[in-house]
């Protein structure tokens, strides 16, 4: 009778690994005796020297460049303008995350969040379970709080947390993330340092983290371009200007 095998059981991994060395005749890599020597330190010292103000230029370029409306505006004109991309995108159904109050209240949105009158309006909740995939679904627009965004490649990233699940940022039409301008890093590795370093320290609890490089880019076999097949059709990044 074959054994049943254990899910997280280190004699299954070691067994695994052994019988791949042995249809590869070679023998086991173990690190300790093969540690990892890195060619250079790129990753780490790329753009390192830009300024918060470059860091900021550059993200602009690169987001426009994968079709990202890219917006810099002050804390006191945040509302308005999600006033403003609610009425030019014709919005009747939004999704927002649940976050606590003092999250909306740091962004100077409070009072935004809680004067809202649309036909349907949904707050991503762990509580609602499977119904916050449908909500999202039929939300005509999200919009959100990204983690961080990168000067590199226009991407934002945002962990999954039980306020703002990975569907948020997916299903709904139209998509807007809001970022301060002293969470714009240089690249992916400044991030995922980040991110080590708070998952390390019990101060983050997730199951992914998103990484999103704007709206999706399709072509077809004749190089016609086509934004926003999978995902929102758009996708526009507010940066909160430093105080």
């Amino acid at each position: 009778m074959t054994e049943v095998l254990k899910a997280n059981d280190p004699k299954n991994r070691e067994d695994f690994l052994d019988a791949i060395a042995k249809k590869a005749n070679r023998p086991r890599h173990e690190l300790k005796n093969d540690p990892l020597k890195l060619l250079n330190d790129l990753p780490e010292t790329t753009l390192a020297d830009k300024t918060p103000a470059e860091l900021l230029d550059l993200a602009k370029k690169n987001s426009e460049l994968i079709h990202v409306d890219f917006k810099t505006v002050k804390a006191d004109q945040l509302a308005a303008n999600l006033t403003k991309f609610i009425e030019e995108k014709e919005i009747k159904s939004l999704m927002l995350p649940s976050f606590a109050a003092d999250k909306w209240a740091d962004f100077e949105i409070l009072d935004w969040k809680d004067e809202l009158e649309l036909e349907h309006l949904y707050f991503w909740d762990e509580a609602n379970g499977r119904d916050n995939l449908i909500n999202a679904d039929k939300s005509d627009a999200a919009i959100g709080f990204a983690d961080y965004l990168l000067a590199e490649s226009g991407t934002i990233t945002a962990a999954t947390v039980k306020e703002q699940g990975r569907g948020f940022h997916f299903l709904p039409t139209h998509y807007l993330a809001i970022v301060p301008q002293s969470k714009i890093l240089p690249r992916m590795r400044q991030a995922i340092d980040r991110y080590d370093e708070a998952l390390k320290q019990d101060k983050l609890k997730t199951s992914n983290i998103n990484f999103i490089s704007g709206p999706s880019n399709s072509g077809d076999i004749e190089m016609v371009l086509i934004v926003g097949v999978h995902g929102p059709l758009d996708m526009t990044y507010v940066v909160i200007e430093d105080r």
